[in-house]
């Protein structure tokens, strides 16, 4: 059959919706792709509404399930799965291997809009229109396949994280399990109808004040806390910086991953996403923060008043996503963060022709992440923009509704553009006057009163759903990440509190935990690298331990064997994970690097070091399969430990290293673990490693 062959004869008509809001089902695409493998293709949505779907069947494969992934962010995509950058990762083939069909929805809403019928309505966005999408799959699934699936599963990763518990709690006639990963968001009794209370507004201001605050000196900052280091973050800095990094770990940001704070990504978005919101529920912050006491902008102007940009600018170049990848000018280190959120932007969208960045004359000195950017003439004159990424004078942008939809479409070279950022430097102490109950944010108040003056704590996006309620009928495996910037550590126990109050007795019977270690919000390709060192030597990618987690849980779900929690303590706004692998459980080697015999040698040029990795996986999870090192920093690991065959539960292994050029080298083992112990494996392949530092002088 020939690639995107059209096919027809599935019918709809016969559906009818559970939840009332939506009109009837139409199907507008109906096709046979080869890649990346044989299936069906069905695309289409439901009348009088934003609601929009795609189904991807597999002509082989396929063992009577239904897997639906949820966008992260805010959704408003329902082919956010079908692009390179995430299809081989946690798309259709992985799908396939687990034995089942995918499922996408837009979730209620085209981009960054909500849908005008619904209106603010979190349900929609949070559960009501993914349900009924995967209902109706379900009825051309039984066309296809002869009959419904006998299971079904939702999953999810941020926003998707947000999401997915949603779905399981409020749509139990759908879904059997859930597996969110990165997730977070408040709590309240099931059936809330309220748009939730986030601590990420609160959080992400902070971390971007300490970027703002520390600068460069955030090198020093991850160096002291890298394996080696002095172990002491707040060597060098002044008073401010020192209380604005003490407030963000008491906060919760994870200790070790302290160069994302000069790396925002997810974050920064969501800034850009909200900033209007924020500014329309609380304009009054947003003027006392430059006016009154007890607020930074008032009474120490001197901490902000050099980073003010407030300049009317001019259009010089409009930048496509496309423009991004193809033109020369654009390959530089400088740029890694724009033509990372260039490829993302363009495969969510499917748009490479969106002009999503401009460069400006006439901005002068002030700070430039967060910056307003609202344009003044041509076709787009009014449209409000924010600063997601920028470098020198280019300032790449997203916005709300429908400025997230049309960016810079309708600017032109020459346009005038208002450059303003007072918002953003009052958002980046917001913190201080937008506590939430969560213990998190105990260290600004005493004895229970606030040190500062307070506003009341903002709502998010109804785009990002409602409370959680830990109410479950089905199995949720909630898997977290121990070095993720975006949704830190408080945001993964805050669902396993909920679930033990809601559940009791009964909670083992449906919820578990795991952590995964060394694991980032996005995979270390996304990254940029550390000045020394790539990230891929210092963080893994989640997505084997995505997939082990899925087939973890179907046999959960279906054969009633409980997946292995990890063991962990919290405490302080952090996790901490015991040190041996029959201690920490989950599924994930602990990797343990010495080099001659501590976590930091000196030796001289062309001297020898000895280096030693010690690996261990946890009971019930198979073997060890590889052992790779990296000595460069180029995160390539390209030298192979010979002779593991997957049968042994923990390997030692020893290198003798020199190195011919002064410097600071991080050697890294990166250890590769399977359930069978298939060294030949492809998929779910489980990551972990560890370095030690040699200093070469």
């Amino acid at each position: 059959m020939t690639a995107n062959a059209p096919l027809g004869g599935l019918e709809a008509p016969s559906y009818r919706v559970t939840d009332s809001y939506f009109g009837a089902p139409y199907l507008d695409e109906d096709i046979h792709r080869d890649t990346p493998l044989p299936h069906r293709l069905v695309h289409g949505g439901f009348a009088d509404t934003d609601t929009r779907f795609t189904f991807y069947f597999p002509d082989l494969g396929y063992q009577g399930r239904m897997f639906q992934p949820i966008e992260g962010g805010h959704g408003g995509h329902e082919r956010s799965f079908d692009g390179e950058l995430v299809f081989e990762r946690v798309g259709l083939p992985m799908i396939t291997r687990l034995g089942g069909y995918m499922v996408e929805s837009n979730q209620g809403h085209i981009g960054d809009d909500i849908d005008q019928r619904a209106g603010d309505d979190p349900r929609m966005y949070g559960y009501r229109a993914s349900a009924e999408c995967a209902r109706f799959s379900k009825h051309i699934a039984a066309q296809i396949y002869g009959d419904q699936p006998h299971h079904s599963y939702v999953f999810g990763g941020s926003g998707g994280g947000r999401r997915s518990p949603l779905c399981l709690e409020n749509a139990p006639d759908v879904y059997d399990g859930a597996l969110p990963y990165m997730g977070g968001g408040d709590i309240a009794p099931l059936g809330s109808t309220s748009r939730i209370r986030g601590s990420q507004v609160m959080s992400f201001a902070s971390m971007f004040n300490v970027q703002r605050v520390l600068g460069t000196q955030i090198l020093d900052v991850t160096d002291a806390m890298a394996p080696g280091g002095s172990g002491d973050p707040y060597e060098g800095l002044d008073t401010h910086q020192r209380e604005e990094l003490a407030s963000l770990y008491r906060q919760g940001f994870p200790m070790g991953d302290e160069f994302i704070i000069s790396q925002p990504f997810g974050q920064i978005w969501l800034w850009t996403s909200i900033a209007d919101m924020l500014v329309e529920q609380d304009p009054t912050y947003f003027a006392d923060f430059w006016t009154k006491p007890g607020y930074v902008g008032h009474d120490q102007p001197d901490l902000v008043m050099p980073d003010v940009i407030d300049v009317t600018a001019t259009v010089r170049r409009v930048l496509t996503a496309q423009d991004f990848v193809a033109l020369e000018g654009y390959s530089g280190a400088e740029y890694e963060t724009l033509r990372n959120l260039a490829l993302i932007m363009a495969t969510m969208s499917g748009d490479w022709s969106l002009p999503i960045a401009v460069e400006l004359d006439g901005v002068g000195a002030g700070y430039r992440l967060g910056t307003g950017v609202r344009v003044l003439t041509g076709p787009a004159a009014g449209r409000q923009l924010y600063a997601s990424g920028v470098s020198g004078d280019l300032f790449s942008c997203d916005g709300p509704a429908e400025a997230n939809i049309e960016r810079f479409r309708g600017v032109s070279v020459g346009d005038q553009v208002h450059v303003d950022n007072r918002k953003f430097l009052a958002f980046c102490y917001f913190a201080r006057h937008h506590l939430m109950e969560d213990e998190q944010f105990d260290s600004l108040r005493v004895d229970g009163v606030p040190v500062y003056p307070q506003h009341p704590v903002p709502l998010m996006s109804p785009l990002m759903g409602v409370s959680y309620s830990g109410e479950l009928q089905g199995k949720l495996l909630w898997v977290h990440h121990t070095h993720d910037a975006s949704l830190w550590p408080p945001q993964g126990v805050i669902y396993e509190k909920a679930a033990r109050a809601a559940l009791g007795d009964q909670v083992d019977d449906h919820f578990c935990i795991r952590w995964t270690h060394n694991a980032e919000h996005m995979p270390p390709v996304m990254i940029p690298s550390l000045p020394n060192r790539s990230a891929a030597t210092w963080l893994i990618d989640s997505s084997p331990v995505i997939e082990q987690g899925l087939a973890d849980l179907v046999d959960w779900v279906e054969h009633g064997v409980r997946p292995i929690a990890t063991t962990y303590t919290y405490a302080n706004g952090q996790v901490a994970l015991p040190a041996t692998a029959s201690e920490r459980g989950g599924i994930q080697p602990v990797v343990t690097v010495t080099a001659n015999g501590g976590v930091r040698a000196e030796v001289a040029v062309d001297e020898s070091v000895t280096v030693e990795v010690f690996a261990e996986v946890p009971p019930g999870t198979g073997g060890i399969i590889a052992v790779d090192w990296d000595v460069d920093g180029s995160g390539t690991f390209p030298r192979h430990e010979e002779g593991i065959d997957g049968t042994a539960a923990s390997v030692t292994r020893t290198i003798t290293q020199s190195f011919g050029t002064p410097g600071t080298y991080f050697v890294t083992a990166k250890v590769w673990s399977h359930r069978a112990g298939d060294v030949g494996a492809t998929s779910r392949r489980v990551p972990n490693l560890a370095q030690a530092r040699v200093v070469v002088h």
